[in-house]
């Protein structure tokens, strides 16, 4: 059975781009949408990844309309990608991972890239990459990929973040 946030996200996405419409808010939302996060939506066609976008902190009323609001943009506007096309949805997997509130580390000994997602932060750029990712098996390999995202150089300071995800599929 798929999770409700997933559907969700696929819902918003088969309506948005067979009809350029946005989802309305589900009338009663499941206890997991009723809150406020950070949430990211990812796409993968035939186990590659085609679009991934996310808030690191919560920008919508609730979580169902989080998910609403970024996985229309993980469909139509990574830059990585061009917009997804109405006959690749049903090539399409989704993950949603809802995000806990950031907290600062002191070092790098404090994280996980299993268990933990980060986030740098150097003046206004931030960088963010979602923990359990294949391949980001060590915390300076994940902490190097997140700077990279934000344009931070290798020897800038920079504050450390360390979240947790649910991640639904």
């Amino acid at each position: 059975m798929v999770h409700p946030l997933v559907q969700l996200a696929k819902d918003a996405i088969r309506l948005f781009v067979n009809e350029r419409k946005i989802m309305e808010e589900p009338l009663v939302p499941g206890e997991e949408m009723r809150g406020r996060a950070g949430v990211f939506v990812s796409l993968k066609k035939h186990g590659e990844l085609r679009g991934c976008i996310g808030t690191f902190e919560p920008t919508q009323s609730n979580i169902a309309m989080e998910v609403i609001h970024n996985a229309i943009s993980a469909a139509t506007r990574d830059p990585r990608f061009p917009p997804v096309e109405p006959d690749e949805l049903t090539e399409l997997s989704y993950s949603v991972d809802v995000l806990s509130n950031p907290e600062a580390v002191g070092s790098s000994e404090s994280l996980d890239p299993k268990r933990y997602g980060v986030i740098v932060e150097s003046g206004l750029r931030r960088g963010l990459l979602l923990p359990d990712l294949e391949g980001v098996d060590t915390v300076e390999y994940q902490l190097s990929i997140a700077r990279q995202k934000a344009g931070i150089g290798k020897e800038e300071p920079v504050k450390i973040y360390r979240f947790e995800v649910k991640r639904y599929r």
